[in-house]
């Protein structure tokens, strides 16, 4: 299930008011939706942008895609640069793991891994990419041997 941070229409007609909302990605625009982060107001001056920024960081660190606007808004509330900096030492402390041998977050340590998937890309490259198993050049080969077997 795709979930996606985005606006929810509000208010009254031609005075629009937004909620920021969590919602599956394949909701309705107004429909229904996880859980509310905050709220937008594009009439006044300046517009009213208000964010729980606890909330929109945990959904970020879960997974949750930002629409365009959001995003912008996310960036003047500062839960942004929030979620870019965690994600940054998250990414920092699995890269460092890697470097010192210690397992990751999967249970294999990097050289393991690295090691499994040596042994994939040698098993697919003998399978070869194109249909029928046969690599581009072996299949030439064999066509020209069929047509010097006919002559």
């Amino acid at each position: 299930m795709p979930v996606r941070i985005r606006l929810a229409r509000t208010g009254r007609k031609k005075v629009p008011t937004y909620r920021v909302v969590v919602a599956d990605s394949k909701s309705p625009r107004d429909g229904k939706f996880i859980e509310v982060v905050g709220r937008y107001d594009p009439r006044t001056d300046p517009a009213i942008v208000e964010i729980d920024n606890e909330k929109s960081v945990r959904w970020l660190m879960q997974g949750a895609q930002p629409s365009e606007q959001v995003r912008n808004l996310l960036r003047i509330s500062g839960a942004w640069e929030e979620f870019e900096k965690l994600k940054a030492e998250r990414t920092g402390t699995r890269q460092k793991a890697a470097k010192q041998g210690r397992t990751s977050a999967r249970g294999k340590s990097a050289g393991a891994k690295a090691r499994s998937s040596s042994k994939a890309g040698k098993a697919a490259g003998s399978r070869g990419g194109t249909r029928g198993g046969k690599s581009g050049s072996e299949d030439s080969v064999e066509a020209s041997a069929d047509e010097a077997a006919k002559s």
